[in-house]
C-alpha cells in the first residue's frame, strides 16, 4: 500500500483544505496526514496489493496503526475502484464521492463518426472550435516517448509554470520531474505541442494506459481561442479512436468538457479521521455532499451533447 506522509494537501484533486482549516481553528493539528494514492494522479486504480478480504483488512488496519503511532490526524485513500472502496467502507472509513468527465469510445471509426452521434447544434459548435484553432496558422504536432526532447520539456515547463501560477499560485512539480518521465516511462508519454512560426506556444501532456488516455497537464503562453479544447480534448479523442482505447480521462473537474462529448462519472475516496469530533463533523458533511454529487451527475447526464433516442 503506497503511502505518503504529507504536510499539505496539494496535488491530490480530492480537496480537504476546508477540513484542515476548520480543525486548526478549533485548536487541532491536521497536518501531517497520511495519503494513500499515487501523487498527482487523479485516476481511479488499485491502492493496495492483495486480493482477499483478509489482505484488505490487514493493510487498512496497518494504515490506521501508522497514523496512531506517528500522531497523524488522518488517512486518505483517493480515486478508489469499487472493490477496494467497499473494503475501506467495511473497515469503517468515511466514503466520499466526487465527479470527473470521461470520454467513452463507442467503437467510433473516426472523429466524424463520433460527431455523428451528437446533436446537430453540438456538431457545428465543435467543428467551429476545431477550425478556429487551425485558422491561427498553428502547427500542431504529436510527440511520443523519446521523441520528446529536452527543448520540448523546457517549453512545456514554461507552459506548466504559467498555468500553475494562474490557478494555484505555486507550481508543484520540478523541471527535473518531466525529464525523469522521459527516462522512466517513455512509452507512456504523448505530448500535443502547438507551434507558431516554429516556436512552441502551448502544449498538453498525456499518459497512455492499457485502455485509456489520461490527460494530465496543459499550458499556453499565447491566448488562442479554442486551442485548449483542441489540444486537451479533441486531439485526445482522435488518438483514442485511432488506437482503439476505451476512454479518455481528461483530469479533474471541468463541466465545460460536457459540451465536448465528455460524460460525468462518479469517483470515490475513503477517509479515516482520528479525532472523534472532527470525524463526526466530516461524516455529516460527506452525507450531504454525496447527495449533491449524485444529483449533479444525474442532472449533467441529462445534458450531454448526444442525440436523444
Amino acid at each position: 500500500m503506497p503511502a505518503y506522509v504529507k504536510s499539505h494537501s496539494r496535488g491530490e484533486y480530492v480537496f480537504d483544505h476546508g477540513w484542515a482549516e476548520a480543525f486548526e481553528r478549533a485548536g487541532g493539528r491536521y497536518y501531517p496526514k497520511l495519503q494513500l494514492a499515487f501523487p498527482f494522479t487523479p485516476a481511479t486504480g488499485r491502492r493496495f496489493m492483495g486480493g482477499t478480504p483478509e489482505d484488505a483488512a490487514m493493510l487498512i488496519s496497518g494504515a490506521e496503526a501508522v497514523c496512531r503511532q506517528h500522531g497523524l490526524s488522518s488517512a486518505h485513500a483517493t480515486f478508489l475502484p469499487a472493490a477496494q472502496r467497499d473494503a475501506f467502507e467495511r473497515a469503517g472509513w468515511l466514503l466520499r464521492s466526487g465527479e470527473q468527465f470521461h470520454w467513452f469510445n463507442r467503437d467510433y471509426r473516426d472523429f466524424d463518426d463520433f460527431l455523428s452521434a451528437l446533436s446537430s447544434r453540438k456538431r457545428k459548435a465543435i467543428r467551429k472550435e476545431r477550425a478556429g484553432a487551425a485558422a491561427h496558422g498553428l502547427d500542431i504536432v504529436q510527440l511520443e516517448g523519446r521523441a520528446i526532447t529536452e527543448d520540448d520539456w523546457d517549453a512545456f515547463w514554461d507552459f506548466y509554470q504559467d498555468t500553475g501560477a494562474r490557478k494555484w499560485g505555486t507550481p508543484y512539480l520540478t523541471r527535473a520531474c518531466f525529464s525523469l518521465l522521459s527516462e522512466l516511462i517513455p512509452d507512456r508519454l504523448i505530448m500535443f505541442l502547438a507551434r507558431h512560426q516554429g516556436e512552441p506556444i502551448a502544449g498538453a501532456l498525456n499518459l497512455l494506459g492499457d485502455d485509456c488516455l489520461y490527460g494530465r497537464y496543459w499550458g499556453a503562453l499565447a491566448d488562442v481561442p479554442f486551442l485548449h479544447f483542441e489540444l486537451c480534448y479533441y486531439r485526445a479523442i482522435d488518438l483514442a479512436i485511432e488506437r482503439g482505447l476505451a476512454r479518455v480521462e481528461a483530469g479533474a473537474q471541468g463541466p465545460h468538457k460536457l459540451a465536448r462529448g465528455y460524460e460525468p462519472v462518479k469517483t470515490y475516496s475513503a477517509h479515516w479521521i482520528a479525532n472523534p469530533g472532527l470525524r463526526a463533523a466530516i461524516g455529516d458533511y460527506l452525507e450531504q455532499e454525496r447527495e449533491m454529487v449524485d444529483a449533479d451527475v444525474a442532472a449533467l447526464s441529462r445534458h450531454t451533447p448526444f442525440k436523444r433516442g
